[in-house]
């Protein structure tokens, strides 16, 4: 079989206007939880694209760690290349894919960094490993080999003994503040749904879009 003869047809079911939330990201919710209910994979992991200030873009598969109204988390080094690209221009992304719901979530907006305070709890909360891992990392940087990594895990295990193991300060969140989001639920003839949210002030708009 070749890839062009790769279909599946959507069955699941509709989504409709009637059906939506007026506030996306109680919508949001809804749908997180019923990924996580059905057992969907890691259902907080997400692609983030993220582009160059002349336009290159590059995407990745990351984890969503917290969301509100004040937009989507997640973490990562400062200095690697979405850290980069984020800097020079703040405007990404967000993708997720539940294919067991047969299910697809697109968001866009705005990034800016958390408050310190904020990545300091969530540097506490992450397991040991992952902490060392942080500052092990030259995060995005070209290395010679394995080994170079694993002298310098040693090291700052070495560093920090048995002690607290404090967030480094090229690690930290950041936080998208959504502008759009968009709600794909699939349907039989490749007709799916797809309302998209935009936001206007202080409110927002729901339109359908043809699919």
């Amino acid at each position: 079989m070749s890839i062009a003869d790769l279909r599946k047809e959507y069955t699941q079911g509709g989504l409709l206007e009637a059906n939506a939330d007026p506030d996306p990201i109680r919508m949001f919710h809804l749908w997180m939880e019923q990924a996580m209910g059905a057992g969907v994979p890691e259902p907080n992991a997400m692609t983030l694209a993220t582009c160059t200030p002349t336009g290159v873009p590059s995407a990745r598969i990351i984890l969503l760690k917290g969301f509100d109204n004040r937009g989507f988390t997640f973490f990562s080094n400062y200095e690697s290349r979405k850290g980069e690209e984020l800097n020079a221009n703040p405007f990404a992304a967000l993708v997720f894919f539940w294919a067991e719901l047969e299910r697809q979530i697109r968001i866009e907006g705005r990034v800016e960094r958390v408050t310190d305070q904020e990545s300091d709890e969530y540097h506490a909360s992450r397991p040991r490993g992952s902490q060392l891992g942080a500052w092990t990392s030259w995060q995005s940087e070209v290395i010679p080999g394995r080994e170079v990594l694993e002298k310098r895990l040693q090291e700052f295990q070495v560093r920090f003994g048995d002690g607290p193991i404090p967030r480094p300060p090229h690690w930290g969140g950041f936080r998208l503040i959504p502008e759009k989001l968009e709600f794909w639920q699939g349907r039989p003839s490749r007709l799916h749904d797809r309302l998209r949210y935009s936001r206007v002030e202080y409110t927002w708009t729901l339109e359908r879009l043809s699919p």
